[in-house]
């Protein structure tokens, strides 16, 4: 039996449109943000999912519940599926941001923490960022089939 895991990046917030890099402040959905997160209920509610993981942080949480919410599907929240934590950066222009990233591929961010709890592997290997999407809307789904092997596919939702 395969098995299909979807990815979906949280809807805009104020700060996509204001163009700050959240990391991992709150962030609130913009109210494009949330017609986008109904949008998405709406256009994933008859695809079988059958539970729903989303980072704790706000902005996702806000997706995930006005996608979801109102369904039977379970929504689980966990602070492991947060984005690349920016640590004293969180919150500047991400222009500005980001045309640095390739400093932080191995090495944190400056005040940078794994979750803001212990890291389960030793100080200093914890992959500390691995920084992607837009907030746009765009998803990836990873398919197992029954031989093992992994599939992948992404799609942008503009």
């Amino acid at each position: 039996m395969a098995i299909e895991l979807v990815f979906e990046t949280h809807s805009t917030t104020v700060d996509n449109e204001q163009g700050h890099a959240t990391g991992w402040l709150p962030g609130q959905l913009s109210e494009r943000g949330k017609t986008q997160a109904q949008q998405l209920g709406r256009r994933r509610l008859g695809d079988g999912i059958t539970t729903v993981f989303s980072s704790d942080l706000t902005r996702a949480a806000q997706t995930a519940s006005a996608a979801f919410g109102a369904s039977a599907i379970p929504m689980l929240y966990d602070w492991r599926l947060r984005e690349c934590d920016y640590g004293q950066r969180n919150g500047m222009p991400g222009a500005e941001l980001h045309a640095g990233r390739h400093e932080h591929l191995d090495q944190p961010y400056p005040a940078a923490k794994a979750g803001g709890r212990p890291s389960p592997v030793a100080a200093g290997s914890w992959p500390t960022c691995h920084c992607g999407g837009t907030g746009s809307g765009s998803s990836s789904s990873v398919t197992s089939p029954p031989d093992g092997a992994w599939t992948t596919s992404s799609t942008a939702s503009r």
